[in-house]
């Protein structure tokens, strides 16, 4: 049984943990996918890459109110598919090439589904058939995640009914064709995010989400000025469950259960994004003495170690925050940690910021009006329109804002939330003053601000905001 120093479940951010600082120790890394994770291979990077040019393809909308008339001709699914996955799979491939390579002789690459078996024993089912057991000193568990299906009659697999076809963010973005029309499960972000892919290429979509609105984790302001634009833009079912699902000849129908009572409804596509799971259970955790809390997540300290010696988890497999951004701050802190145990640094998650890449983009950082209420927190608060700003006059801009919460007596920050173009780029100077501890006033007046740039939102919110009282 072949014994290392450390073995590495997952190639997304924990791939970044081998360096010249463990060059002295042998390391195993076990993948049962594609090298590079979730955020390469199916999150945000090819994503991202399918909204831009939705957004182009999108552009024509937005151009009414400002006395440009243009129209889409017509979409190259195809091309725009394979530049994307032609890259990606590229790095994927180079990768996983560079770990097997000469470059990292003190490397083992394991092909394969890793799952303990005992204390610091993984048993390792390979790819090509065969099975072996490693134990190892030490652990970082960054499997990451799995797309949830619900357990919809004939989506799971169950005695009586064989499931419908249906694609998950897993398969969604590799169509052979690009189908005329998509019913989306879900309510969250990524499908938010598709369905904006989807409809700026000419898709006639359906949403449907169980809730009264859509990305309800988000401010409710933000939420509901999203609903109202998705539903201008596709047809958006709320408060809305399926009850069944079946192929037919020429794709699915869903049985629909919704305020308006039973319905039935047909599309070529259907797209699951009901959200994903931590993959700790699927790695039998426990059986290592490994915890998992309530919601499935290992459960780590401040250090990102498990309560097993030797054991750290880092990304989706541990954390609340399913964002790259964050797995990749982790995993700086368990290879310093790895390699300096006896001076440990902690994650910092005070100010963890987040993105939806949808039409209209919306960006958040720190607690909601809602946060801040029921739990008691003083507050104060602006919400400046993007339309009442320079660049938003440009624009045309309607119904789109930036909300900043602070601390009355500190005017430090404790929110902010924007919901219209570029939230995500936006947003950043306030989670920079979140971070360094810097007051709304002294952010809003102590530097210069571009005009008329969009920057000019937050200039303008912060001054809006109430001066501190301390």
């Amino acid at each position: 049984m072949p014994h290392f120093d450390l073995v590495i479940i997952g190639t997304g951010s924990g791939n970044s943990i081998p360096g010249p600082e463990f060059d002295h120790w042998n390391i195993a890394i076990v993948e049962d996918g594609h090298f590079g994770g979730t955020c390469l291979n199916v999150g945000c990077i090819p994503t991202k890459m399918f909204v831009h040019p939705a957004e182009l393809a999108d552009a024509a909308r937005h151009g009414r109110a400002l006395g440009i008339d243009a129209q889409l001709n017509s979409v190259d699914w195809p091309g725009i598919r394979d530049r994307i996955f032609g890259r990606i799979d590229a790095i994927e491939s180079g990768g996983r090439q560079y770990r097997e390579g000469p470059e990292c002789p003190n490397i083992t690459v394991f092909a394969g589904r890793g799952r303990f078996s005992g204390h610091k024993e993984l048993h390792i089912d390979l790819h090509d058939g065969g099975s072996t057991h490693v134990t190892a000193d030490r652990f970082v568990l960054a499997a990451g995640s799995h797309a949830v299906v619900p357990d919809t009659l004939g989506l799971a697999d169950s005695a009586t009914q064989t499931a419908a076809v249906f694609h998950t963010s897993d398969s969604i973005m590799r169509l052979e064709t690009l189908p005329a029309s998509m019913v989306i499960l879900g309510g969250g972000y990524i499908a938010a995010e598709f369905a904006h892919v989807f409809s700026s290429f000419g898709v006639h979509v359906t949403q449907i989400a169980r809730g009264k609105r859509l990305l309800k984790s988000q401010d409710e302001d933000v939420s509901v000025q999203f609903t109202k634009e998705a539903a201008a833009r596709y047809t958006v079912l709320l408060e809305t469950k399926v009850s069944s699902v079946a192929d037919t000849a020429d794709g699915v129908e869903l049985q629909l259960k919704g305020p308006n009572g039973p319905q039935s409804l047909t599309a070529e596509v259907l797209l699951v994004a009901t959200g994903r799971k931590p993959n700790g259970a699927n790695l039998d955790v426990e059986k290592t003495g490994v915890a998992l809390d309530g919601h499935g997540r290992v459960v780590v300290d401040e250090h990102q170690r498990t309560d097993v010696d030797g054991i750290y988890a880092l990304g989706d497999i541990s954390s609340k925050y399913q964002l790259k951004h964050v797995a990749n701050h982790e995993a700086k802190v368990v290879k310093h940690n790895l390699a300096h145990p006896e001076a440990l640094i902690s994650s910092d998650h005070r100010f963890v910021p987040a993105a939806v890449f949808s039409d209209p983009q919306i960006a958040s950082v720190g607690i909601t009006e809602a946060h801040a209420i029921k739990a008691g927190i003083g507050y104060v608060v602006k919400v400046q329109n993007y339309g009442d700003i320079a660049a938003g006059w440009a624009r045309e801009d309607s119904g789109h804002f930036l909300k900043v919460l602070a601390d009355p007596s500190t005017g430090l920050l404790l929110g902010a939330h924007a919901i219209g173009p570029e939230a995500a780029t936006i947003i950043q100077p306030l989670i920079q003053a979140m971070h360094f501890g810097q007051t709304a006033h002294d952010v809003a007046k102590k530097q210069y601000w571009i005009h008329p740039a969009l920057s000019e939102l937050v200039e303008n919110a912060l001054l809006g905001l109430p001066e501190a009282t301390a």
